[in-house]
């Protein structure tokens, strides 16, 4: 408990430390471009600011990234203890990739992959 504990208390103190010592010493000239909202290179939508709610479209692409992202994560150590779990480890995975490509074909025939 005390070791976690040292590395919580250490790590705080860095990401503080960072914090300041960017501030301090970092270069303070601010233009035009350097306070504006930044959205990949575009020019910001003026609907955003005005009240007017964001598109479900992009909640949507964050889920799926997280869906498909978790499998990724359940599938490296399966790939890794594969001689070890035997038949049984095959059969489990392929439920799981079967069970996740039944979500890629309901989203994709919904239309979420468009992005007309």
């Amino acid at each position: 408990m005390v070791p976690i504990l040292v590395l919580l208390v250490i790590a705080a103190g860095f990401a503080i430390f960072s914090v300041i010592a960017g501030s301090l010493t970092g270069p303070k000239r601010y233009n035009r471009a350097k306070v504006e909202s930044y959205e990949c290179g575009i020019e910001p939508a003026p609907q955003a600011f005005q009240g007017h709610k964001m598109p479900v479209k992009y909640y949507l692409t964050a889920m799926l990234f997280i869906v498909f992202d978790i499998e990724i994560i359940f599938l490296y150590p399966w790939a890794v203890a594969f001689d070890k779990l035997g038949l049984f480890g095959l059969v489990e995975m392929l439920l799981f990739i079967a069970s996740v490509f039944v979500v890629y074909a309901y989203v994709w025939r919904r239309g979420g992959l468009d992005w007309d």
